[in-house]
């Protein structure tokens, strides 16, 4: 007769059963993540349609994002396989037309549309909308007194909403509306500077670290939802899209949106104006569906 006490198996038991309850709700990985010789993954975000990896691309030292479509459990096995594909691959197709003329996305390192996954340029930095935030964070939180702030120091992240709308009217010119364009859908790519002796980073001034904090390349990311198209409506719809979204999320800096659309229409040309046009077209309707609800 076994006369230990029964307190350590149960003990075991309960710890087995953490376990496995740990794994049951851990992501499966796609296959390309599971090879030996793989950098172990970071899941960075999960979305409706996909996780984001950061992982490694070729070297250990090429750090690259891995998007993963996983299979939809709700829509038959064949029609899931063949939208999956089709997404996958129009997507990098869509990077690689913006790459060659010059938009500032990702670069594409290597797709495999049929299991779902697409590996990119992993772009360093930060989303637009968290270095917009963080900058209207340092400034005056009194109505007043950021109104006669505002002569002073908009400076840089009115330069930063034209470089913002000079990426998107590059991306628009090569015939691509983006679907989803959005600050977080935006990457603000540190700029890269060589360091000298005669740097002194604790000397800087407060004013000059405020406006380092939006230096930097826009990078547009994430063409998930984008589709390729020359018309004037889609490419205001993109905008609108925008102009709402940047509203919700920095009502503070909302008035500067002009600055954007300026940019736009100067970098689009004649071709950004009628644009600029539709748009109005478009908010007309925006406002109508919010009276009717």
């Amino acid at each position: 007769m076994d006369t230990s006490p029964s307190s350590p198996p149960t003990k075991k038991r309960k710890m087995a059963t953490d376990t496995t309850a740990e794994q049951e709700h851990q992501f499966p990985l796609p296959a390309i993540l599971t090879h030996p010789s793989a950098t172990p993954p970071i899941l960075i975000t999960q979305g409706a349609e996909g996780r984001l990896y950061k992982t490694t691309f070729f070297s250990p030292n090429i750090p690259c994002a891995l998007k993963y479509r996983p299979p939809k459990p709700y829509r038959h096995p064949i029609l899931d396989a063949r939208l999956t594909k089709a997404r996958l691959a129009f997507e990098a197709k869509v990077l690689e037309r913006c790459r060659r003329e010059g938009v500032p996305v990702p670069a594409v390192y290597a797709q495999n549309a049929a299991a779902g996954w697409i590996a990119v340029e992993w772009i360093e930095g930060a989303p637009v909308r968290v270095k917009i935030n963080e900058w209207l964070g340092q400034r005056p939180k009194n109505e007043e007194e950021e109104k006669t702030a505002d002569a002073k120091d908009q400076g840089p992240l009115v330069e930063l909403m034209k470089r913002i709308g000079a990426a998107i009217a590059g991306l628009h010119r090569t015939g691509v509306v983006h679907g989803d364009l959005t600050t977080s859908n935006m990457m603000l790519r540190p700029p890269t500077r060589k360091t000298t002796t005669t740097e002194q980073p604790n000397g800087v001034s407060e004013e000059e670290a405020k406006a380092k904090l939006l230096e930097g390349d826009v990078v547009i990311i994430d063409f998930g939802l984008a589709n390729q198209s020359q018309s004037d409506e889609d490419r205001a719809t993109d905008l609108y899209v925008l102009e709402r979204a940047f509203a919700s999320t920095h009502p503070r800096a909302e008035n500067l949106f002009e600055h954007l659309l300026e940019s736009y229409k100067q970098t689009f040309g004649k071709k950004g104006v009628s644009v600029l046009h539709k748009l109005e077209d478009v908010r007309m309707r925006g406002r109508k569906r919010s009276m009717i609800g």
